[in-house]
């Protein structure tokens, strides 16, 4: 059964898709801990982060990595951090979330619709900062 990341992935639901390459695709988490919350998530549909491939791994560390300093350069937040849960969504993926205040909450029920800011906006800055980073 296809999961939820499956069909953003192939455009049956809309999403603030931030990167995507032959592999992999990164977008805005809709209940986002904190500002610019992200999703780094393999295409290919696999339970378990730790069943990947090592090479499926090992290139989703090097997108996380690579989002991670955008979205250091977007919002300095302290560091952006990384959780593994894997339970909210059969489909293996990380959770990039920028830390903004020493000992912040990291759980993923503290999650919820964005407040004073859109995730339209959000996305169209670490874009921004993505095509300055490039240029």
């Amino acid at each position: 059964m296809e999961s939820i990341f499956t069909k953003i992935i192939q455009k049956e639901i809309p999403s603030h898709t931030l990167m995507e390459t032959d592999h992999h695709i990164a977008f805005l988490d809709i209940r986002p801990v904190t500002k610019g919350h992200t999703l780094i998530v393999p295409k290919k549909q696999v339970d378990y982060l730790f069943d990947l491939e090592d090479s499926l791994l090992e290139e989703t560390m090097l997108v996380a990595k690579k989002m991670a300093k955008v979205l250091d350069q977007t919002f300095s937040p302290i560091r952006t951090g990384i959780l593994v849960e894997g339970l909210e969504v059969p489909h293996a993926h990380l959770h990039l979330i920028p830390i903004y205040t020493v000992g912040m909450n990291f759980s993923l029920r503290e999650g919820a619709a964005p407040q004073g800011y859109t995730l339209e906006d959000i996305a169209k800055r670490i874009r921004n900062t993505m095509t300055e980073l490039t240029a």
